[in-house]
């Protein structure tokens, strides 16, 4: 059964960090895809970041390029995102996602993924 646990969001305020994880357990993780999403209050869910099986491609929202990083560690099986300069239209919902589609490389669609991590609670106050 695969599953995706994510963690490390909360409260920061403007121009601080913080540090997503995402767990995955069930599936042969070095293979694939991995991505995270937000989602905000009202709004539709929306591409943050995607990093290849191998981590040789990373893709980013143009709205977060430069401020965020992601990663993975196939070893350990998680994938992060490291958000830096924080604005308050970060405040969203963070959802970590995998594309079991081989070989892929990171989609910005939601319907590329096929499986998704509960979500976390990013607060950025102004």
């Amino acid at each position: 059964q695969v599953q995706l646990v994510d963690s490390g969001g909360g409260l920061v305020q403007a121009g601080g960090s913080l540090r997503l994880s995402c767990a995955a357990s069930g599936l042969s993780f070095s293979k694939y895809v991995m991505g995270w999403f937000r989602q905000a209050p009202g709004k539709e869910r929306e591409f943050v970041a995607g990093i290849s099986a191998s981590a040789g491609n990373t893709y980013y929202a143009n709205s977060v390029k430069g401020r965020f990083t992601i990663s993975r560690d196939n070893a350990k099986n998680t994938v992060n995102l490291q958000m830096n300069s924080l604005k308050p239209e970060d405040t969203a919902v963070y959802y970590c996602a995998a594309d079991l589609r081989y070989l892929a490389l990171p989609a910005t669609s939601d319907t590329a993924y096929d499986y998704w991590g509960q979500g976390t609670q990013v607060t950025v106050s102004s």
